[in-house]
This record gives C-alpha cells, sequence and structure tokens, in this order.
C-alpha cells in the first residue's frame, strides 16, 4: 500500500501479507503525505512493514503488530540530490516479533542533504528481532556510488522511550551517524533489551549526541 501526495489519510484495521523472502514488498510506504495515521493493523512481509519516505510529516502509528519483515523504518533517504525531510513522527504501542529491524532510521551515506526530526518511538516489544534500536547513515549496499562515504542527512530529536524485549543479536542498540552531520538529540529512556536470555547485549555508537534516562540496558552508550 502506497500513500503518497495525500493529507489526512487514515488506514485502520489493515492487515497485510507477503512471503517473508519476497522483496521489495513494504506494507505501507509514505512519501510526501502529511497527517497520516496507521492504527490496529497486523503486518508481514518481505521487507519493511511501515516506511516513510521523504515528506513524511506529522505521521502517528499506533498499535501495529509487525512480522516477519525488515521492522519499522524511516528512510532510506538521501540517495539522490533532492532535498529530504522527515517530521513529527509517532511510533507508538508496536510489537515486532522475528523481524531484521525494530525500530530503524537509514539514511544513504551520500552527501545530499535534509533531515529528519522531531520522531518519537515508544511502548515497543522486540520479540527476537536482529536489530532492535538502529540509526543507520551509512547505508550503500555493495559500497558502490557513495565516493564519499559520508550522509548529508541531519537527525536531530529522536526518542526512544519504553523499548523492550528481546534482541537475536548481541548489539541490540547500534547509533551510527553520520561524521560530518553527528545525530544530535537522541534520547534513551526506559530501555531494556535482553540478548540470550540475559542482560547481556551491547549497545554501539558513533557521532551520536544525546542523554539517557530510567534504567537502560545494554548501558547507553550516548
Amino acid at each position: 500500500m502506497s500513500i503518497m501526495y495525500s493529507q489526512g489519510i487514515r488506514v485502520e484495521g489493515a492487515t497485510i501479507t507477503a512471503p517473508f523472502n519476497s522483496p521489495n514488498t513494504d506494507g505501507i510506504h509514505i512519501h510526501t503525505t502529511s497527517g497520516a495515521s496507521i492504527i490496529n493493523s497486523a503486518i508481514g512481509t518481505g521487507d519493511d512493514c511501515i516506511s516513510l519516505g521523504t515528506g513524511a510529516i506529522n505521521i502517528w502509528i499506533e498499535n501495529i503488530r509487525c512480522g516477519p519483515g525488515h521492522g519499522i523504518s524511516i528512510g532510506s533517504l538521501g540517495e539522490t540530490p533532492s532535498r529530504s525531510a522527515v517530521q513529527n513522527v509517532t511510533v507508538s504501542s508496536v510489537v515486532l516479533t522475528g523481524t531484521e529491524n525494530g525500530l530503524r532510521i537509514k539514511t544513504w551515506a551520500k552527501p545530499y542533504n535534509g533531515f529528519v526530526r522531531g520522531v518519537t518511538f515508544q511502548h515497543a516489544i522486540m520479540n527476537n528481532v536482529k536489530n532492535p534500536i538502529i540509526i543507520d547513515q551509512n547505508y550503500c549496499p555493495n559500497h558502490k556510488n557513495c565516493p564519499k562515504q559520508n550522509s548529508g542527512i541531519k537527525i536531530s530529536g529522536v526518542v526512544f522511550d519504553d523499548v523492550r524485549g528481546s534482541s537475536a543479536t548481541a548489539v541490540a542498540v547500534t547509533l551510527d551517524c553520520s561524521r560530518s552531520n553527528p545525530c544530535s538529540g537522541i534520547e534513551l529512556r526506559d530501555v531494556r533489551l535482553s540478548y540470550d536470555g540475559e542482560d547481556k547485549a551491547e549497545a554501539f555508537c558513533r557521532n551520536a549526541v544525546g542523554e539517557s534516562s530510567g534504567l537502560v540496558i545494554p548501558p547507553s552508550c550516548i
């Protein structure tokens, strides 16, 4: 399902399915749209359950069951010279099961400018998710056509609040931000992610600035 060049769209009670190994099968993709909401829906697919492209403004996502799939993603952004912008997004009360990613922001390792700001991920449950929390600003498949390996997208004001459950990999939190545009205003609040049944998951941070509060497991690296 694609929602593009629209305003005030509401999706409620949707069930979307595609095989786990089907390529490029985003469940719902939002692009150049303001005031959209996706609520009370179940999505299982071979790509992102929900993806937000440039121009996604004032988006509300709530009570979503995701899996299989690649999680709930902002991006990828910054592949082409056109300016990218995503702003005022809330993702709340979601359950992700067996997905490749959980809550993700992804930008190309290219110098094209833009921003992601004012994003809140809250009340999320992860069930055996490979990358529960991930910001990846070094996306460049096969390391081709990314001459500077440096994202021009500025990410700021992103909150991960009450995210809990299990990670399928040791690194449960990845904040891998741009060297030229470090992430700022990143907040980790009450995050508890276990690995292999124990509190021994790890966090990785690069070029990320912010703060943590409450109980944060794995221990915060910002």
